[in-house]
């Protein structure tokens, strides 16, 4: 093989290999489509796109969609909110779903609801169908301690004005639990809220729970009450049981002081006791007591314990009989 036909053979190499990554990085295709939409991009734009490493496809096939829907939407908007991170696809779809259920929707706030981290195409279509949220069972006690757990079906409009910024369903949720707590509690018999049952929707909805929310209540519905506990004879049966407790702590207390007392004393009479010695050998080195009058006493105190030694086993024969 002659030294030309290797030159013309590599030539050719190049060039194939330059009409390739032509194609792989100029989207030919995606530009022939968006002329046969009547979507006027410059091959030139989409080669910007991809140096600025942004997929074409991404910009291009939702400005078909949003031009087939009517939508005046630049290739500069859609850029930059994919740039920003957002999803692009998402926001054309909720301004295509706005404008046909005749909603005022503008690409900057939809472009905010999407990077604010909702999902704007939700949002508009929970505008369009409200969304029923089902809380949880909430207990509650009436005045006369019984407790009733209620559940509540509620229907929420999402309000897209709010949608940044606002508070979501777990806020909802909480304020209406804590309205149903309130109106329950506030209740003189839980048989008055199981008789009208429509006074808790009533008391809550008038409060205003969706100030500061993403969402518009439209309705509260009571699903389900059940009676629970006797919350206020347990309070008492526990109130009762500490009363006896203290009192019996107060008794050991007062035993105890007794039982100390009544030891002082011994200890006292132990102690006089031990003088008894002291004063009769006294008595008898100052003559006032004679040695007739000492055996006499000891006597009297032999016959004592002897008494008490035979009423004892008498007490034991009788146990024992």
């Amino acid at each position: 093989m002659s030294l030309s036909n290797i030159i013309w053979i590599v030539v050719l190499g190049i060039v194939g290999l330059l009409i390739v990554l032509f194609f792989i990085f100029v989207p030919v295709g995606l530009w022939i489509s968006s002329l046969a939409a009547n979507v006027k991009i410059s091959i030139f734009n989409m080669i910007g796109m991809r140096l600025r490493r942004v997929r074409p496809a991404k910009i291009v096939m939702p400005l078909i969609k949003a031009r087939k829907a009517g939508l005046d939407l630049s290739v500069n908007q859609l850029e930059a909110h994919y740039l920003a991170g957002g999803n692009v696809d998402n926001v054309v779809n909720a301004l295509i779903a706005s404008a046909r259920a005749g909603i005022d929707l503008e690409f900057e706030k939809a472009a905010a609801i999407d990077l604010a981290g909702r999902n704007v195409l939700e949002a508009v279509r929970m505008s369009v169908n409200p969304k029923v949220i089902e809380t949880t069972n909430v207990s509650a006690v009436a005045k006369d301690g019984i407790e009733l757990l209620v559940k509540a079906r509620v229907t929420v409009r999402a309000d897209l004005e709010r949608l940044v910024g606002g508070a979501g369903e777990a806020t909802v949720l909480a304020r209406i639990g804590e309205g149903i707590v309130t109106t329950v509690g506030s209740a003189d018999s839980h048989k008055e809220v199981l008789e009208n049952p429509d006074d808790i929707s009533k008391r809550v909805l008038s409060k205003g729970l969706d100030s500061g929310t993403a969402f518009e209540i439209l309705s509260i519905d009571i699903a389900d009450i059940d009676v629970g506990r006797n919350i206020g004879a347990q309070l008492q049966s526990l109130q009762a049981e500490a009363d006896k407790n203290i009192a019996q702590a107060k008794a050991e207390e007062r035993r105890a002081m007794a039982v100390a007392r009544e030891q002082e004393m011994r200890a006292y009479v132990v102690e006089a006791e031990a003088e008894v010695p002291k004063a009769l050998a006294h008595a008898l080195r100052e003559g006032r007591l004679g040695v007739m009058d000492y055996y006499d006493l000891q006597n009297v105190k032999a016959d004592t314990q002897m008494r008490e030694h035979i009423g004892g086993h008498a007490a034991e024969n009788k146990i024992l009989d």
